[in-house]
């Protein structure tokens, strides 16, 4: 029996979460897709799935083989592409993991362009604001709004976006206007969790000088869109990028503070997988994200690139 379709029927199986589906999606027949599993756990003398009549699941080892085989059957795929069909072309499926307030902004608009041009691959879009583990988790792709560390990814910068400092003008009537971050410790401020520092805010003054001052406040969310509804309901200041703010500014419901000053600026990145093959469909969709976002239109930066 063929190595490769074993392999391949046990990773469909696993993705799918099911004989049946996954049956489906190879266009075998179930007792095929089951002959197959079979095999291959005879062949590798373990045990890949547990399965009963109402649930499957991976034991360690198929958990283990799962990773780098679902990596193995992508290369290969993606050699047959690159070969068969060129470089230019793409096809099968493409996993992209973004952060959710980002994502539904922008990708959206980006993915629609790209399955226009590349009608044969699939994109499938997991919007997530933790910090996700491409290889453990299968993902061909992520994009990644945050200044990256040296890490095993290839990453590709696609735009810039910068923090401001806002409030309601309610809260300022009430609270006062901040003449200088120091005067940011005596405020409520609305903290976002997913930082090192989320008590920490860094700026850097008209003059060129940088400081830093700790922060407090009564809500902590791991999500800007909360913590931007907050800053509008008048609970206090926010920090978070322009593009989740863009609209609140510009109808009044928020206002820009200490505008001279400079707070965070973020690298938005498409982040992957070194391998000996970059996957065409890989290739060819961050090629579509860096001519996407070069729009002014596309912009997540309020002033443009």
């Amino acid at each position: 029996m063929d190595r490769f379709s074993e392999i391949r029927a046990f990773v469909t199986v696993a993705e799918q979460g099911s004989f049946a589906a996954a049956a489906d999606r190879l266009d075998l027949s179930r007792a095929m897709v089951t002959k197959l599993v079979s095999a291959l756990e005879t062949r590798l003398g373990v045990r890949l799935m547990h399965r009963t009549t109402r649930r499957l699941s991976l034991t360690e080892a198929g958990e283990t083989y799962l990773a780098q085989a679902g990596n193995l059957l992508a290369e290969l795929d993606d050699l047959d592409a690159l070969l068969s069909q060129g470089a230019s072309k793409a096809s099968g499926r493409l996993r992209v993991t973004a952060p959710v307030s980002f994502g539904m902004r922008f990708l959206g608009g980006a993915i629609a362009g790209f399955q226009r041009q590349h009608p044969q691959v699939e994109v499938e879009l997991s919007l997530n604001d933790r910090k996700v583990d491409l290889v453990e988790e299968g993902f061909d792709l992520a994009i990644r709004v945050s200044n990256l560390a040296d890490s095993s990814l290839i990453a590709r910068p696609l735009a810039k976006v910068r923090d401001r400092l806002c409030a309601a003008p309610d809260y300022l009537l009430r609270r006062g206007v901040p003449q200088h971050p120091d005067e940011l410790a005596e405020h409520d401020c609305l903290l976002y969790t997913l930082t090192s520092q989320s008590t920490v805010w860094e700026y850097q003054g008209p003059d060129g000088s940088t400081g830093r001052v700790k922060v407090k406040g009564g809500l902590r969310a791991n999500n800007g869109d909360i913590l931007t509804n907050a800053a509008i309901q008048g609970m206090g200041i926010i920090r978070q990028p322009e593009f989740l703010l863009q609209q609140a500014l510009a109808d009044g419901r928020l206002q820009t503070i200490l505008p001279d000053y400079q707070w965070l600026c973020l690298d938005v990145s498409a982040v992957y997988p070194v391998r000996r093959h970059v996957p065409g469909k890989v290739r060819v969709f961050v090629d579509h994200l860096v001519a996407f976002f070069a729009e002014q239109k596309n912009s997540p930066s309020g002033d443009g690139l």
